[in-house]
């Protein structure tokens, strides 16, 4: 074919225009109906991606109700001693938590949850899940299991030594158990909770807070764990000084300690032995060393008498003490500090049961004057009162004081009521401050020094906006079981250049009766030998504020008054002395300035002969206007 002839047959550009038009329509309508189907079918894929979504956020609120609802019964079974009840719930447990983890590991869930704005609702849920599964995984079930193999009949103490193997190969599972929760609680910690919905936020909120406390408690059961297998002499014999304190005489522990003992728990069996009282160890010339700011606060009294030991609030120092004191006499180095006073004996007593008092030679026991047996309901009326009413003698005071705490630690080895019960009361008159613990060995005290066990002013133990109302006697005798106090925190508004200001309010009223000069026995009321009339109740009060605020005034039944200004550990210390005719009320206010740390007040006291819900009053709040 010529080049004319292909020329001829191809059709002209008008053509072609004209051959476009006409088809133009037709392509059109098609190029409509796919992008139609196209959008049809993103809808109907962004549909199904939204039911998807949906049935699987059904599914993890489902699953994870499902298992927030078998936790009490899980502490239930716990509780009561059920194990084979408790593994079954677990396995329960680990099934929902499963089921929920699998529902956000959906590869679609995931895409979802980078997506902007929603994403971080989905990325949130997503940890809860995550985190419930491993808390129910790596924390609850080695627990449980560790619960199951543990004897719990067998870990109460017996005449034959208890048996803290089991303490022992648990220990690492509830460490492990620990660090698994605490890891999640960080996770839920570290989501940023400002941008989520309220259906989001919410339970979050939630997971953290229950998070938080459970840590907490895993971390105490870790250390106990690892301790106490230690502390009770698993390995070889443990000797501790025991101090019974009296708080008829208060001291800033709780009472004098005058009564003392040789505490040996070997393999998990209690005794007691070299039964003396602080007395009998006589005065310290020289006297043992203590810092210059406790010094300057509390006299060198603290290094010259056992009795004065506990002058001090911070618990290591009075042990430590006491300890040198104990070795400076007796030729005996101990391994730490035991600290007790009558309102814990009575809370073992009342798990333990009564006590009798078997030895024919302990003082009044014949004669009837004092109580065959002793009880939680009767010891510290026993102890803090009738005795001095019925045996003359301080030194055979002291030595009944002995012989009851020989009783009941006696009634404590051989195995006496319920471990629950027993772990109740010790941990009763733990948190009240009643019992207290100090050991020689560095580790030990470094992890008691965590703890409300360890009776410490400054470190690990208290918390950041702590105060403390302590008192020491002045009268030089026991007229503190008469003495009646509360304590009560106000805080004040925050001043224009942020700090806070809280006052300590003390109320104590001195209960003896009107003639009490005449009807109490001369040893209680002091006879008036150190300068306070008979029947007067005189007190040293000292205030502790946090660290680094001031102690600013100090006020008795609402005139200022002058006290003294000290520093312990950083911490404000102020002091006065308060002194109470029979009858008696006055109240002391301690204003606290310059204080940076805007957590909620709270304040350690004194253990007294009171019930600490009674003598602890709820914190005040000043009515502040709106400023500006």
């Amino acid at each position: 074919m010529t080049n004319t002839q292909q020329h001829k047959s191809a059709p002209d550009q008008p053509e072609l225009r004209r051959r476009s038009r006409k088809a133009a329509p037709g392509g059109l309508r098609r190029r409509l109906i796919i992008a139609g189907m196209s959008v049809a079918a993103l809808v109907l894929i962004v549909g199904v991606a939204a039911a998807w979504l949906g049935a699987k956020a059904s599914t993890i609120k489902t699953e994870l109700e499902a298992s927030t609802q078998l936790v009490p019964k899980l502490k239930e079974d716990i509780l009561q001693n059920r194990p084979a009840d408790a593994t079954a719930v677990v396995d329960e447990l680990r099934r929902h938590t499963a089921s929920a983890r699998d529902a956000v590991s959906d590869p679609l869930w995931s895409l979802a949850s980078a997506t902007p704005w929603l994403g971080a609702n989905f990325s949130a849920t997503a940890e809860i899940a995550r985190s419930a599964d491993d808390v129910a995984t790596l924390g609850v079930t080695p627990l449980v299991n560790v619960f199951d193999s543990l004897k719990w009949d067998k870990l109460m103490p017996s005449a034959g030594g208890t048996d803290l193997e089991p303490i022992r190969k648990a220990a690492p599972a509830v460490s492990s158990a620990a660090q698994a929760v605490r890891a999640s609680a960080q996770r839920l910690n570290g989501i940023d909770a400002g941008g989520l919905l309220p259906q989001i936020a919410g339970p979050l909120t939630q997971a953290r807070q229950q998070l938080s406390s459970v840590v907490d408690e895993l971390d105490t059961a870790s250390d106990a764990a690892g301790l106490a297998p230690g502390l009770l002499g698993s390995d070889k014999p443990r000797h501790y000084l025991l101090l019974v304190q009296n708080n008829a005489e208060a001291r800033a522990t709780g009472g004098i300690p005058g009564a003392l003992a040789v505490l040996t728990a070997d393999k998990g069996k209690v005794s007691l032995s070299a039964e003396t009282s602080a007395a009998e160890l006589g005065v310290f010339n020289p006297p043992v060393s203590v810092d210059v700011e406790q010094q300057r606060i509390y006299t060198d009294r603290v290094g010259t008498f056992m009795q004065d030991v506990n002058f001090t609030p911070d618990f290591p120092t009075s042990a430590t003490t006491a300890l040198r004191m104990w070795e400076q006499k007796k030729g005996e180095r101990l391994d730490g500090a035991v600290s007790i006073d009558p309102v814990a004996l009575g809370y073992i007593l009342d798990a333990t049961g009564p006590v009798s008092l078997e030895d024919p030679q302990t003082p009044a026991r014949t004669e009837g004057r004092l109580p065959a047996q002793l009880s939680g309901k009767n010891v510290v009326k026993t102890l803090l009162s009738d005795v001095y009413a019925q045996i003359q003698d301080p030194k055979a005071q002291d030595l009944y004081f002995a012989a009851v705490a020989k009783e009941i630690f006696g009634a404590l080895s051989s195995g006496k009521g319920e471990a629950k019960n027993l772990l109740a009361g010790v941990g009763k008159g733990v948190a009240e401050h009643r019992v207290l613990l100090w050991s020689s060995d560095i580790a030990e005290q470094s992890t008691l020094a965590k703890y409300t066990l360890s009776g410490s002013i400054s470190g690990p133990s208290v918390p950041a906006a702590q105060f403390g109302a302590y008192f020491n006697d002045g009268t030089g005798a026991k007229m503190d079981y008469y003495v009646k106090r509360t304590v009560q925190l106000i805080q004040q508004c925050t001043a224009a250049d942020g700090y806070e200001t809280v006052k300590m309010r003390i109320t104590s009223t001195n209960t003896a009766p009107a003639d009490a000069a005449t009807s109490l026995p001369a040893y209680v009321t002091g006879g008036g030998v150190f300068g306070v009339p008979p029947g007067t109740a005189q007190t040293n009060v000292i205030a502790y504020g946090p660290a680094q605020a001031n102690v600013e005034t100090a006020s008795q039944d609402g005139k200022a008054v002058p006290f003294g200004a000290q520093r312990h550990d950083n911490r404000p210390v102020g002091t006065l002395s308060v002194r109470l005719a029979p009858g008696q009320t006055s109240t002391v206010e301690f204003t606290f300035g310059k204080i940076v740390q805007h957590s909620q007040p709270e304040v350690v006291v004194t253990p007294t002969v009171q019930s600490m819900d009674k003598v602890i009053l709820s914190t005040q709040s000043a009515s502040c206007g709106a400023t500006g």
